[in-house]
Protein backbone atom coordinates (compact mmCIF):
# COMPACT_ATOMS: atom_id res chain seq x y z
CA UNK A 1 0.00 0.00 0.00
CA UNK A 2 2.62 2.79 -1.11
CA UNK A 3 -0.29 5.04 -2.44
CA UNK A 4 -1.09 6.02 0.67
CA UNK A 5 0.71 7.54 3.84
CA UNK A 6 -0.63 5.35 6.43
CA UNK A 7 0.44 7.18 9.82
CA UNK A 8 -0.72 6.03 12.90
CA UNK A 9 -3.14 9.26 13.57
CA UNK A 10 -4.74 8.16 10.02
CA UNK A 11 -5.18 4.89 11.55
CA UNK A 12 -6.65 6.19 14.58
CA UNK A 13 -9.30 8.59 12.44
CA UNK A 14 -10.19 5.31 10.75
CA UNK A 15 -10.83 2.79 13.79
CA UNK A 16 -12.54 4.98 15.60
CA UNK A 17 -15.06 5.93 12.77
CA UNK A 18 -15.41 2.14 12.70
CA UNK A 19 -16.50 1.92 16.62
CA UNK A 20 -18.00 5.25 16.31
CA UNK A 21 -20.20 3.60 13.66
CA UNK A 22 -20.92 -0.04 15.52
CA UNK A 23 -21.74 2.32 19.16
CA UNK A 24 -24.18 4.11 17.32
CA UNK A 25 -25.86 0.95 15.78
CA UNK A 26 -26.48 -0.61 18.74
CA UNK A 27 -27.18 2.52 20.54
CA UNK A 28 -29.88 2.70 17.67
CA UNK A 29 -31.28 -0.69 18.39
CA UNK A 30 -31.46 -0.02 21.74
CA UNK A 31 -33.58 3.61 21.33
CA UNK A 32 -34.37 4.30 18.38
CA UNK A 33 -34.59 8.88 18.04
CA UNK A 34 -36.70 11.18 16.40
CA UNK A 35 -35.71 14.25 14.10
CA UNK A 36 -35.22 17.73 16.20
CA UNK A 37 -33.49 20.90 15.19
CA UNK A 38 -30.72 22.09 16.96
CA UNK A 39 -28.07 24.51 15.24
CA UNK A 40 -28.37 22.78 11.99
CA UNK A 41 -30.89 24.46 9.40
CA UNK A 42 -32.40 21.21 8.95
CA UNK A 43 -34.30 18.37 11.31
CA UNK A 44 -31.84 15.89 12.22
CA UNK A 45 -31.56 12.29 13.20
CA UNK A 46 -28.71 11.18 15.51
CA UNK A 47 -27.82 9.03 12.10
CA UNK A 48 -27.81 12.77 10.26
CA UNK A 49 -25.88 14.03 12.46
CA UNK A 50 -22.96 11.63 12.94
CA UNK A 51 -22.79 11.37 9.12
CA UNK A 52 -22.65 15.60 8.54
CA UNK A 53 -19.67 15.58 11.61
CA UNK A 54 -17.46 12.57 10.01
CA UNK A 55 -17.97 14.44 6.71
CA UNK A 56 -16.86 17.38 7.72
CA UNK A 57 -14.26 15.63 10.00
CA UNK A 58 -12.88 13.79 6.78
CA UNK A 59 -12.74 17.34 5.78
CA UNK A 60 -10.68 19.05 8.70
CA UNK A 61 -8.15 16.08 7.81
CA UNK A 62 -7.67 17.12 3.98
CA UNK A 63 -7.45 20.30 5.02
CA UNK A 64 -4.74 19.85 7.82
CA UNK A 65 -3.19 17.10 4.63
CA UNK A 66 -2.91 19.58 2.56
CA UNK A 67 -2.50 22.95 3.67
CA UNK A 68 -0.49 22.30 6.57
CA UNK A 69 2.36 21.35 8.23
CA UNK A 70 0.97 20.71 11.12
CA UNK A 71 0.71 16.83 13.13
CA UNK A 72 -2.59 15.10 11.88
CA UNK A 73 -3.35 14.52 15.42
CA UNK A 74 -3.83 18.11 16.24
CA UNK A 75 -6.74 17.27 13.03
CA UNK A 76 -7.64 14.25 15.18
CA UNK A 77 -8.73 16.52 17.98
CA UNK A 78 -10.21 18.98 16.74
CA UNK A 79 -12.34 16.75 14.47
CA UNK A 80 -13.12 14.99 17.95
CA UNK A 81 -14.22 18.11 19.29
CA UNK A 82 -16.45 19.26 16.05
CA UNK A 83 -18.19 15.90 16.20
CA UNK A 84 -19.05 15.64 19.92
CA UNK A 85 -20.40 19.21 19.32
CA UNK A 86 -22.49 18.47 16.44
CA UNK A 87 -23.96 14.58 18.07
CA UNK A 88 -24.98 17.17 20.72
CA UNK A 89 -26.14 20.34 19.67
CA UNK A 90 -26.48 19.97 16.03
Amino acid sequence: MNWMAWTLPTAVFFISIAVILICMTVYEIKSPCVERKGFLPIETTRGDRLFIGLLASAYIHLLFAGFSEMSLWIALGISCVWLAIVLRWG
